[in-house]
């Protein structure tokens, strides 16, 4: 799939990447929120669930702020593959297949870990590019979006630790 949209299209500059780049995040963001609505079901902490469902509202109006960032650029959003998050996506599905029912949060917190991570490489890569290219009024939409996933891998964090330190005193 992969190689078939790199040989129908070629980025001529850096604006094309740019523009490429915010509609591979729209994909990543709508996968998110998605993932979300599975992972609220198989959590088993009640804690961890308001988490996924928090997190799910953080996701749709960061898909409203990146449809405003279309907006501003005078273009209809319009989403591009993003193979990462399909890749996280495949890995934290077959993690939760592999483990027992008993570690399954753990399972959903490393994966929402990993995946925070690569949201906020996106955010600061997509805030960089728009400053350079003098779209400095869509920043703010940007770095709201950016400060929300930080604030919740710091969340994910907290509570893998707790998880954590409460399987050690379990065994």
């Amino acid at each position: 799939m992969l190689d078939d949209m790199l040989s129908r299209t070629k980025l001529t500059n850096p604006k094309e990447l740019f523009v490429h780049n915010l509609g591979a995040t729209l994909q990543m963001e709508e996968t998110v929120e998605e993932m979300l609505g599975k992972l609220i079901d198989k959590a088993n902490d009640s804690e961890l669930k308001k988490q996924l469902r928090h997190h799910r509202e953080e996701t749709q109006a960061q898909i409203r702020n990146l449809h405003q960032v279309f907006q501003s650029l005078g273009m209809e959003p319009e989403t591009k593959p993003c193979p990462a998050i399909e890749g996280i996506e495949k890995e934290g599905e077959a993690n939760l297949k592999m483990a027992e029912d008993s570690l399954s949060d753990d399972v959903i917190l490393a994966g929402c870990g990993e995946t925070e991570h690569h949201e906020i490489a996106v955010y600061e890569n997509l805030i960089v590019h728009a400053n350079a290219l003098g779209h400095e009024d869509i920043v703010p939409l940007l770095q709201e979006n950016l400060e929300q996933e930080q604030h919740t891998l710091g969340e994910v964090l907290k509570a893998s630790l707790k998880m954590a330190q409460k399987s050690r005193t379990a065994a």
